[in-house]
């Protein structure tokens, strides 16, 4: 039989010859399978029987697969049972073809090279069809539809394509988990701290907690005022001040990291006064009153050229669904890198369903899964804030708790760690006694203590102890930074 005979057109199923395909690759695919099942365990991992351009091909894939998961022989004669009995393939019954599948596959050997063929052309397809639906989209589009949205939809599809075949997904030998965590440990013990993590810039957390763990949502919560944006504020920049570029292949920086910042509540104007007023020592008010002098001025204008390179970047659309935000996160990981992502903060979100917008606490749990699942999916920390209930206010022990979560059941099944943000200094002073009397004194006491500290408490750690770390907070430029070491 000459090389021509050996494959021949499908006639059963008529096919868009513009399409990008491979008849012959699917057909050594298959073949090699029925000749040794063992074929079919180097290409599951990846290969899905919607990747055949021929329909009948992903049928009798389907079928192979089911066999042998049920620890059944795929041959030829077991496999035409399950087709149609009246199957026409190119002037051969279904049995025939089967045969000519197998007597044409010589060796299993090239299974893989057959597999990612197939698949390399099923996503050059999709790509083809991502770019028709867009044309169409474009062209029928509703008045009020908003062209962002289907740019969104068009990241998302683009990016799910790029990102969930890749070939190495599913099971790894334990063997190879153990090499990622040698690999995780040797970036610590050669990094300043011996942290795993991505550092904070504060000391004393980054000790509690070994700094910023890739895929750990890292809830930041506290009443009004007691400086969670600020935290927040602070970790992002010190981050992004710390970034070093990457000195090999990984991708990963070398220090630091590229930040998104999603400001739902202030302006990107405002959140870069914040961070120019605490790197430059001059009170944000002031800036605002206009109550600065030339000194102060000059000292803004240094530190603005100091970082113009700054990797931070500021998203301020309000109300932003999950979906958007993880577009726009994967849009800026594709083009620039993204090591660390900031919410700012999760009421101020959308649900993405209808039926979830009408029940806040179903709208907050589809919130924090899918920051969850974000922070999985691109393999960065996710630090989201979040408000805490006013039955706070409402008790002598002012210090927070789990239960104070708004809607805490998702946000605390679904954080890797809990950090409360509280400063006893903000509730003493609203609670002044009469001068004079034993109780002023006393509480002026407490005052001194308590004056420019902070105590960030650790109440959840997936991977790591619980307690409380002691800040220093300073008000006027809402900065926190590592207590000075008294002890000498």
């Amino acid at each position: 039989m000459n090389q021509a005979a050996h494959r021949f057109e499908l006639a059963a199923t008529p096919s868009i010859p513009t399409l990008p395909h491979n008849i012959e690759a699917e057909q050594a695919l298959l073949g090699a399978i029925l000749i040794n099942n063992a074929a079919l365990f180097r290409v599951s991992d990846f290969l899905r029987s919607d990747h055949f351009f021929e329909p009948l091909h992903g049928t009798i894939f389907d079928i192979m697969s089911g066999l042998v998961s049920a620890n059944k022989v795929a041959s030829p004669i077991i496999v035409k049972t399950f087709l149609p009995g009246g199957l026409n393939v190119a002037g051969l019954s279904a049995s025939q073809y089967l045969a000519r599948l197998a007597a044409e596959a010589t060796t299993a050997i090239n299974a893989v090279d057959y597999g990612r063929t197939i698949y390399d052309l099923a996503i050059r397809r999709e790509l083809i069809n991502i770019a028709e639906d867009l044309r169409s989209a474009a062209f029928d589009a509703a008045v009020d539809s908003a062209p962002t949205d289907q740019i969104e939809l068009a990241e998302q599809r683009l990016y799910e394509v790029a990102e969930t075949g890749r070939f190495g997904g599913g099971f790894e030998s334990f063997d190879t988990a153990l090499d990622h965590a040698i690999e995780r440990a040797a970036q610590a013990y050669q990094s300043d701290g011996q942290l795993s993590g991505l550092p904070t810039g504060l000391k004393d957390l980054d000790a509690k907690m070994g700094g910023l763990q890739p895929s750990d949502l890292i809830i930041i919560a506290g009443r009004p005022g007691m400086g969670k944006t600020s935290l927040a504020t602070d970790v992002a920049f010190n981050v992004a001040r710390a970034y070093e570029p990457p000195t090999d292949t990984s991708g990963k920086a070398a220090a630091g990291g590229i930040v998104a910042f999603f400001s739902m509540e202030m302006s990107s104007e405002q959140l870069a006064t914040r961070v120019i007023s605490e790197q430059a020592e001059v009170s944000s008010s002031r800036i605002r009153r206009g109550a600065i002098d030339e000194g102060d001025f000059e000292r803004l204008v240094e530190r603005r050229r100091n970082m113009r390179q700054l990797p931070l970047y500021v998203d301020q659309t309000g109300a932003l669904t999950v979906s958007q935000l993880a577009a726009r996160a994967r849009r800026l990981k594709r083009q620039r890198g993204l090591d660390l992502v900031v919410v700012d903060y999760i009421q101020l979100m959308q649900g993405r369903s209808q039926r979830a917008a009408q029940n806040r606490v179903q709208e907050v749990t589809e919130i924090t899964t899918g920051l969850k699942a974000l922070a999985k999916e691109l393999n960065v920390p996710i630090i989201a804030l979040s408000q805490l209930s006013r039955l706070v206010e409402n008790r002598d022990e002012k210090r927070p708790q789990l239960s104070d979560l708004r809607e805490s059941g998702s946000i605390e099944q679904d954080a890797d760690v809990v950090l409360f943000v509280f400063r006893e200094e903000y509730y003493l002073k609203n609670k002044e006694p009469r001068a004079g009397t034993e109780d002023h004194v006393k509480w002026e006491a407490e005052l001194d203590a308590a004056r420019g500290k902070a105590e960030i408490i650790i109440s959840k750690q997936r991977h790591g102890p619980t307690g409380t770390v002691l800040l220093s907070f300073q008000g006027e430029f809402t900065r926190f930074a590592d207590l000075a070491d008294e002890r000498g």
